[in-house]
């Protein structure tokens, strides 16, 4: 009886290895094989030694096996293609990281992004950015560990960029809106009950008036970030496909959109990156 049931599981594990055999014996696409060839390895080494100096990226290194992979995928595969600039990369990473909460990282990227070439005040709106989207208590914690950084790199912390009072945030937000959004913005307002008014003023007010109005970047920027920030949160396909509208009326294009979200997927992952690609994909063909 044992005779034949070690003759049955050893027949198993022969067709079971013949399986597997077959598996791989398929050819691979062209496209699958190419990517062996990138050298990305050298590529991230290469662009991780300009952004980190130091000990800047310790935070990586500390990571072991896990790290590296980090490292070779963000900075040979996503650094390596598209079309963004050192400095928009590190504005969206630095707002994606904040959404996250994921602060010792944030902490690392900071440090690169002063590297990159930001100015502090830049780095502080990148950050500053994702309070009306995540809440005040996530965007203290993250702007507590931009002022370590900052400190620890030697760089004078960043001044105010306010631009608003207040006795106008309430109008030069709402015109700000405006202008991002000029169709039906009165009708949402006027169509709003009357027990949810309040919310419609502190969007115009609070998101639009007292962020979206300040200095160091310009509407285009916050608009690209604004989409990434909501997108890292996932579930938020609604207001996703708005900022996809919002960032075509701004004058970013479908590109750049794909490019800034692209960005995102090392710190967001798959799931949450097709979400928002296939929210940019339904807008833009709107479009046409």
């Amino acid at each position: 009886m044992q005779a034949k049931i070690l003759i049955v599981m050893a027949a198993a594990i022969v067709a079971a290895l013949m399986c597997a055999g077959a598996c791989f014996a398929e050819e691979a696409p062209r496209w699958a094989k190419e990517i062996g060839t990138r050298n990305r390895a050298a590529a991230a080494e290469a662009k991780f030694n300009e952004l980190f100096k130091g000990g800047d990226g310790d935070f990586y290194k500390n990571g072991g096996e896990l790290g590296e992979m980090a490292t070779n995928f963000i900075y040979g595969d996503i650094y390596g293609r598209g079309v963004l600039t050192d400095k928009q990369r590190a504005l969206i990473t630095l707002s994606v990281l904040t959404v996250n909460q994921t602060l010792d990282e944030l902490k690392a990227q900071v440090k690169a992004a002063v590297n990159a070439g930001l100015t502090a005040e830049e780095i502080q709106e990148a950050i500053y950015q994702c309070a009306p989207y995540i809440g005040f208590s996530k965007a203290l914690a993250a702007a507590d560990k931009m002022n370590e950084a900052l400190r620890e790199k030697k760089v004078a912390l960043p001044k105010s960029q306010a631009t608003v009072t207040e006795a106008d945030r309430g109008e030069k937000g709402y015109l700000t809106q405006k202008s991002i959004f000029p169709g039906g913005l009165d009708g949402m307002y006027q169509s709003s009950p009357e027990n949810r008014k309040h919310v419609a003023e502190y969007l115009a007010s609070m998101c639009f008036g007292d962020f979206y109005t300040r200095g160091a970047l310009d509407i285009k920027t916050r608009e690209i970030l604004t989409l990434c920030i909501i997108s890292a949160q996932g579930g938020c396909e609604s207001q996703v496909k708005s900022h996809v509208q919002a960032n075509f009326n701004v004058g970013n294009d479908e590109t750049t959109m794909i490019e800034a979200i692209t960005q995102c997927l090392p710190y967001m992952g798959f799931p949450r990156t097709l979400n928002a690609l296939g929210c940019v994909a339904e807008v833009a063909g709107q479009q046409k």
